[in-house]
């Protein structure tokens, strides 16, 4: 009921009323409503499709889905931060509503997936920005990290791994997959694109009324594209690129110190909460902030996640000029 209505104020859709004057009082503490727009732009040939809102004169906030999912897993969050900060979510090449190349066209590598986000922000006009990184959104976002850092300007890390530690014992076929790319190999790996687990990383940790099954629609219709699957095995095969960088990423941590905040999902079954911990090693200054939640918080706890962020991004962007 609460969240409710955190999320009636933000979109300004509930007014106070004072008895004596019987005239609406607007909340003091109100965001008001900024309208969500859905676009789409040509980048090296491809229909990249993303979410926007805010002003662009403000703080941008790039926001880098996880998988199986795309741009749309933020909706609950966009509204809640559009007001202060200007919000950027794009899909990746076969994900969500951005183009799906086939694979002899586009190879499905991270480093690939990167330089597309890379590209598109250039065509969009963003420069600078706070990279908002979960599961597939980390090892994307943190390329800017390590190759262009002066362009980041914070992170916030949800549930987006960058240590070993932080790789759950459900990632066993997928490492299996990285010692061995066969068909035998790819077939163990391909039960990550079932219902079933995709439902299992949306429900796992939380309670049953509070799994909407709208999003777990949404993502597998993605996954049951034809030629999907093989898309998906593709980047399990290469997810193996992103553990050799982690030193890399820890490298670029320590020697750039971007302020960072950590909000992290606890009951995550893909990455742990020792993942989550880690960053604080090369990170020592990053504020973290555990969450009744699930692999994707933003699902359930979206309004508390936003308020960690209001908080948090204006003081470490006052820091960082």
């Amino acid at each position: 009921m609460l969240r409710a209505i955190f999320v009636a104020f933000a979109l300004g859709s509930i007014t106070l009323v004072s008895p004596a004057s019987a005239k609406p009082v607007h909340a003091a503490y109100s965001i008001p409503a900024t309208a969500i727009h859905y676009r789409t732009v040509k980048v090296d040939g491809l229909d990249v499709f993303y979410r926007e809102a805010g002003d662009p004169k403000n703080p941008t906030i790039l926001l880098l889905h996880g998988f199986p999912s795309s741009s749309h897993q933020y909706r609950d969050l966009i509204p809640l931060l559009a007001d202060k900060f200007h919000v950027v979510a794009p899909d990746y090449p076969g994900f969500g509503h951005t183009t799906q190349p086939a694979r002899e066209a586009y190879g499905y590598t991270f480093d690939h997936l990167y330089q597309t986000v890379d590209h598109f922000s250039r065509v969009v006009g963003i420069d600078r920005f706070a990279i908002y990184i979960q599961d597939y959104g980390s090892p994307v976002g943190l390329r800017f990290a390590l190759y262009q850092p002066k362009r980041v300007t914070a992170i916030i890390v949800q549930n987006g791994n960058a240590y070993d530690v932080g790789l759950s014992p459900l990632w066993a076929p997928i490492r299996q997959l990285w010692a061995k790319d066969t068909p035998e190999t790819r077939e163990g790996a391909a039960d990550f694109l079932t219902r079933k687990t995709t439902t299992y990383q949306y429900s796992e940790g939380v309670p049953a009324d509070r799994v909407n099954p709208d999003a777990i629609e949404n993502d597998q219709a993605i996954l049951d594209r034809p030629g999907n699957r093989d898309i998906q095995l593709d980047l399990f095969a290469d997810y193996q690129s992103n553990v050799k960088l982690y030193p890399a990423f820890h490298e670029a941590f320590r020697k750039y110190q971007f302020p960072t905040l950590i909000v992290w999902g606890k009951n995550d079954p893909i990455f742990t909460v020792a993942g989550a911990e880690a960053f604080r090693e090369d990170l020592p200054h990053a504020e973290l902030h555990m969450l009744d939640a699930g692999h994707f918080a933003t699902e359930t706890h979206a309004d508390e996640i936003a308020g960690y962020i209001r908080d948090f991004l204006p003081r470490a962007l006052g820091h960082r000029q």
